[in-house]
């Protein structure tokens, strides 16, 4: 069977129970969860924002410094933090329907119809991963549960309305801008599992960069900028300074008033640990 036809008729009905299947997973485990850690618990109402293009090594570093298992392909980290990502949700589904995410820059430039299936038509499986990771971050959002917005930091305005929202809830928020060379980028696209074409990831580090001083003005003091040009180690001053926002008290007084009403009913056996 050609990869079209399987996507024909397998895209829409596999991918949905895909998503069915793992929100399931995704909200019994976040329920118990939501039992066993305790509203004082590190991670409880903080959100880390992370920023950089494709190429940067964004995902590596958040790796590095939240301590993510990359073997065990977990969403969370040892800190507490949950990772939002829907690019890992969109290959994930794409994987599950026999296309290879390297693939990508290929069929887009050969199949414009398979590409408009996989990327643009209403139900493809970028909508679908977007409804997914989308749902699993209303989930985490419910119990107030620390998280990770892995993004590129390409949509100024989104970041600035999710970081809004965030606090809206009562996170105090934070952002990890990794940044590295167009060049080095380009040559480390070619190595990732979704390569992208050389002028969208041109386009898509130009639009990072120029949001770089906006994200300064927008966070403040909670930001952090990571040069990342070179793999190596994380600086300690780094893990510093986001360790030390995680495992800080809490400054946000929607936040403060949220867990003082959670530590009531939990104290009155309501919610228990």
């Amino acid at each position: 069977m050609s990869l079209k036809s399987l996507l024909t008729e397998a895209v829409v009905v596999d991918s949905m129970f895909d998503i069915e299947q793992e929100l399931m997973s995704i909200k019994e485990s976040i329920m118990e969860q939501m039992i066993t850690e305790g509203v004082d618990d590190p991670g409880i109402l903080k959100c880390v924002f992370m920023a950089g293009g494709p190429g940067s090594g964004k995902s590596f570093t958040a790796m590095e410094i939240f301590g993510i298992d990359k073997k065990l392909k977990t969403s969370f980290s040892h800190t507490g933090l949950k990772t939002v990502n829907s690019d890992s949700a969109f290959e994930s589904l794409l994987k599950k329907n026999g296309v290879n995410p390297r693939d990508l820059a290929r069929i887009e430039k050969d199949e414009p119809e398979l590409w408009d299936k996989l990327t643009k038509d209403p139900g493809s499986v970028r909508t679908q991963a977007k409804q997914l990771t989308q749902k699993q971050k209303s989930f985490y959002e419910a119990g107030r549960l620390g998280m990770i917005i892995d993004g590129t930091g390409h949509d100024y305005a989104k970041i600035q309305k999710n970081k809004k929202h965030a606090e809206s809830l009562g996170y105090d928020t934070y952002m990890v801008f990794v940044n590295t060379s167009l060049e080095v980028a380009k040559e480390r696209n070619t190595n990732r599992d979704r390569v992208l074409p050389d002028d969208l990831l041109a386009k898509s580090w130009n639009d990072v960069q120029n949001n770089l001083g906006k994200f300064q003005n927008l966070f403040g003091g909670n930001f952090r900028i990571v040069d990342n040009t070179v793999y190596k180690p994380i600086g300690k001053q780094v893990q510093k300074a986001v360790n030390k926002f995680v495992n800080d008290k809490l400054y946000n007084p929607i936040g403060k008033k949220w867990v003082k009403t959670a530590r009531a009913l939990k104290n009155a056996n309501l919610i228990k640990k």
